[in-house]
Formats: structure tokens, C-alpha cells, sequence
């Protein structure tokens, strides 16, 4: 007799086992979640050799934590979590590195920023930052055909990642 465990919330069970230079993972749909998910974006991308403090990990961090953020506060349905896809190249020429985040709100779509937020909103800074940082970024359907949608935004690298493999050394 076979048995087989439901997959536990934080892990990759119950999925494809990710490639190298792929990271994806579930995070409850709250703002420790999205927290999470941003500082395990940039320890990845440490790991696979794009230091902390280099310009692909801090960009794509600062992606991450906004579609993270997004997705709690604009996708958001009661007990379902986001979901993060993560994908950069580990060979030794530079490529595109890719952050995607999905939610389980197909109906709330964000629309592409073309101007900034008034000094004094609120709101509205996240996706206008993307959009400058990001070569490009979209929204489309959730892959899979599951409810909901996926943002996505790529950021071209030109330099391999370095050689380290894990966080900063100090000397």
C-alpha cells in the first residue's frame, strides 16, 4: 500500500522537482509570507552566485517584494497562498533572470504604470518601479490553468554570476 503526504505550506512537495537555476515555492498569503519570500529571493540568488550586494540580486529582490506585496494585499483570497518562480542562468555568460509571482485573484489585474504616483498617494509607487526596473514585466494567466493570475518581470544580467556560491565573505 502506497500513501502519499498532502503537501505542507513553505515547500516545494507535490511539485517538479525545480531545474538548477530554478527556485519556486508557496508562501501564505500574508505580509510575514510575503517577507519571506523576498529574503529568499535574494539568499537564491546569492547562493547561485549573484552576491547581495551586486545590482541583479538587489533589483530582483526589490521586484520580488513588491509583486510579493501585491499579491497579499490585491490577490489575496482567505486560504489560499502566492506562489514565487524564480529562474536565473548559471552558465558563464550573463541572461535574463526571472521573477514570477502568482495569486488566486483572477479579476483584480494590475495595469501597466506609465507615470508616478502623486507625491502624496498612498499608493501606486510598486508597479511604476518595475516597470522602470524590470526590461519587461506582464500579467497573464496562472500557468497550470489554475484560478487566478501571474506577474511576471525579467531583468537582463550581462556578467556571469561570480564564483562564489554563497553569501558575502568579510575579510
Amino acid at each position: 500500500m502506497t500513501t502519499e503526504n498532502a503537501p505542507s505550506r513553505g515547500t516545494n512537495q507535490g511539485q517538479p522537482t525545480p531545474a538548477p537555476g530554478e527556485f519556486a515555492m508557496r508562501f501564505t498569503s500574508t505580509p510575514r509570507g510575503a517577507r519571506l519570500a523576498r529574503r529568499l529571493v535574494s539568499h537564491r540568488l546569492a547562493a547561485w552566485g549573484y552576491p547581495y550586494d551586486s545590482g541583479p540580486n538587489e533589483t530582483v529582490t526589490l521586484i520580488a517584494s513588491e509583486l510579493a506585496a501585491n499579491a497579499v494585499r490585491h490577490g489575496r483570497v482567505p486560504g489560499r497562498d502566492f506562489h514565487v518562480r524564480l529562474t536565473a542562468p548559471l552558465g558563464d555568460a550573463g541572461g535574463t533572470i526571472r521573477i514570477e509571482v502568482s495569486d488566486t485573484r483572477t479579476e483584480k489585474r494590475p495595469a501597466p504604470t506609465a507615470t508616478a504616483a502623486a507625491p502624496d498617494a498612498e499608493t501606486g509607487r510598486g508597479l511604476f518601479l518595475v516597470s522602470r526596473l524590470a526590461e519587461r514585466w506582464a500579467v497573464g494567466p496562472r500557468p497550470g490553468g489554475g484560478p487566478g493570475k501571474t506577474v511576471w518581470a525579467e531583468i537582463a544580467t550581462e556578467t556571469k554570476p561570480s564564483d562564489r556560491s554563497g553569501p558575502l565573505q568579510c575579510p
